[in-house]
């Protein structure tokens, strides 16, 4: 799974479509309202940009991943949020528009850091010997034309088609589910009789990650003095990664299987922990929910 035809054409084209269904979830009311109180917008997105890249090069270097692994450590990290972000925001109770613009915010910014990322974990990990590299007007292009016009046109049929858009976005959101999870099954098959030793090399790199991506979400938001549903999108965003824009860059710009694997398992495993970040915001909503009513007889006693 190298670089044929399914990958260097499907992968880009699948990854428009994806683009698209982000597009129509938005509005421009979405963007009004997080920017009115901008604090969630940039916390998250720094904390999605620089940071989530920073802890990648941390864990690289403490777990002393080979090469390959590191810069898929590296590009997976450096992505931002994935489509499904969105869907776990809403199962968690979250702020659902936070967590679309910060998709959408992190998205546009990742065009210029993802190929800075990913060259310098290149230039760090491979030598400056080697001639693999990612080349930045090519991938800067690249992204442009399957984030920045998909996204437009998304919104675009949401303003003109607003019904066709909410019957689309489902289908969409599951389009991407299915090519993400085609991806896996095929990168798994393609190196499977490597998978386990790249497992057990990549496997506790990756699940540190993730769990590093929501704690920084959730401790950043709380530093910031933001609430409970605010923290939720930014932690959720953190952890639920564009994994498909992953496997895009290391399969189709790197035309590397190996450095693809931390995309792939990081794509299987940010779904349980998804749900259980889903779990706990419902809990956190129950609990304030009960409180509400005992609260009631104190105001109007006190009044």
């Amino acid at each position: 799974m190298e670089s044929g035809p399914l990958v260097s054409i499907g992968l880009p084209l699948s990854l428009f479509v994806i683009m698209i269904g982000i597009g129509m979830t938005l509005t421009a009311r979405d963007f009004h309202q997080v920017t009115v109180k901008p604090t969630g917008l940039i916390v998250g997105t720094l904390a999605q940009i620089l940071l989530m890249p920073l802890a990648a090069f941390a864990l690289a270097w403490a777990l002393d991943l080979p090469p390959a692994m590191a810069v898929g450590l590296v590009v997976i990290a450096a992505c931002p949020g994935g489509t499904t972000s969105n869907l776990f925001t809403l199962l968690a109770k979250g702020n659902v528009a936070l967590s679309i613009v910060l998709t959408v915010a992190a998205s546009l910014i990742t065009i210029m850091t993802l190929p800075l990322f990913a060259n310098f974990a290149l230039k760090l990990y491979f030598g400056t010997q080697q001639e693999i590299t990612l080349p930045f007007t090519k991938t800067v292009l690249t992204l442009s034309a399957i984030v920045l016009l998909p996204v437009a046109l998304g919104m675009g049929i949401k303003a003109l088609r607003p019904a066709l858009a909410a019957r689309a976005e489902s289908i969409v959101s599951l389009f991407g589910a299915l090519v993400l999870a085609t991806l896996i099954i095929g990168i798994i098959y393609g190196i499977r009789d490597r998978f386990v030793d790249l497992l057990i090399q990549a496997g506790p790199a990756i699940i540190a990650l993730n769990l590093l991506g929501i704690a920084v979400g959730l401790l950043c938001t709380r530093a910031a003095g933001l609430g409970n549903r605010e923290r939720l999108a930014v932690a959720i965003e953190l952890g639920i990664k564009n994994g498909t824009l992953g496997l895009m860059v290391t399969l189709t710009l790197l035309h590397s299987s190996s450095m693809s694997v931390p995309s792939a398992i990081y794509g299987v495993i940010m779904f349980p922990l998804g749900f259980l970040l889903a779990a706990y915001g419902r809990h956190l909503a129950r609990v304030h929910a009960s409180t509400k009513p005992a609260e009631a007889p104190r105001t109007a006693e006190a009044r």
